[in-house]
Parts: C-alpha cells; structure tokens; sequence
C-alpha cells in the first residue's frame, strides 16, 4: 500500500530536479538561462563550503556540471526506481538544496534568489517524513496481520486436539468387544 501524497511528492519532485539539472548541463534547454547558470556558479565557486576546510579552489565548470549531473541522476531515480535507493536520492538532493541555500547566504543573495532553495529543501524534508510515516504505517499493518495469522492457527491448533481425541475415542469404542 503506496501513499498518493508520497508519489505525487516523488514525481513532482523528481522531474524539477531533473529540469533543474538538465538547466545546468546542457543550453539546449535555455541558452539565455544557461548562461547565467554558468556566470552563477563562478560565484558560487569563491564560496563552495569545502573550499577552506579542505584548502582548494573549486572550478566554476566542474561544480556546475557536477551539481547539475546529481541533480538529474536523483531527480530520475525519484521517479522512476523503487525502493531504498529514493530515499538515498532524497537525502542527496536534500543536502544540495541546503548546499544552495548555504551559497546564496554566503553571497549574501536577496532572499527572493534563496527563497527557491528553502521552498525545495522543506519539500524534500516532507517527503522523508511522508515516507517514513507511510512505512511505519505498513509495518503496523503487517505485524496486525501475522498477529491475527497467529491467533487463527494457535486457535485451531488448540481445537485440534480434542477432535483428535474425539476420533481416537470414537476408534477405541468400535474396537471394544459388544457385550450383549
């Protein structure tokens, strides 16, 4: 039992981020908006989180490419793969969108050019609890099920017996000599 809000949240998201990324890989889409991606992210180089703690400068090109790539591979494994790898998609693009959020706030951006990255990152949190709430759920409802599967059987193990036993007595009889 699959929750509605789960998948419309999984598809809905998952084809922006794929739109998003593809922003950034390709100029087929927009070639206006691609530009300015790439003129972007030679801003958000100066400001990559890792750069002073691992004491490197991060290439404009790569990060934009590496980014957009992600975003594209999580985007399509929301939508179209099942199973623990979504969730692994979810946490990834989570940490992008809070990386975007760092960036834009590090470049003291107005909030209107940070405020798609908070809307995003809140989107993808509700998709994890949605999701973990719809698994709780399923657990309950299958330990409910083997609980009944086991009160059914224990019940008719117990009534077993004493039709055994009624058959072992109804044998014992006929065996018996008559006495007339």
């Amino acid at each position: 039992m699959r929750s509605i809000v789960l998948t419309t949240l999984s598809v809905f998201l998952g084809l922006f981020f794929i739109f998003v990324g593809s922003m950034k890989v390709t100029p087929n889409i927009n070639r206006e908006m691609h530009r300015e991606i790439r003129r972007n992210f030679v801003q958000y180089s100066k400001v990559f989180p890792l750069s002073k703690l691992l004491n490197f400068k991060m290439n404009p090109k790569f990060y934009r490419l590496f980014i957009g790539w992600s975003e594209v591979v999580c985007g399509t494994i929301l939508v179209l793969v099942p199973g623990r790898i979504k969730q692994l998609a979810n946490v990834m693009l989570l940490v992008l969108v809070l990386g975007a959020v760092y960036t834009h706030a590090a470049l003291r951006d107005k909030f209107e050019r940070m405020a798609p990255s908070i809307v995003f990152s809140l989107m993808l949190g509700c998709r994890l609890v949605v999701f973990y709430q719809v698994q709780s759920r399923e657990r309950k409802h299958a330990l409910l099920g083997r609980q009944a599967a086991m009160a059914t059987t224990s019940s008719a193990a117990t009534a077993a017996p004493s039709a055994q036993q009624q058959a072992q007595e109804a044998a014992a009889a006929s065996a018996r000599p008559k006495l007339d």
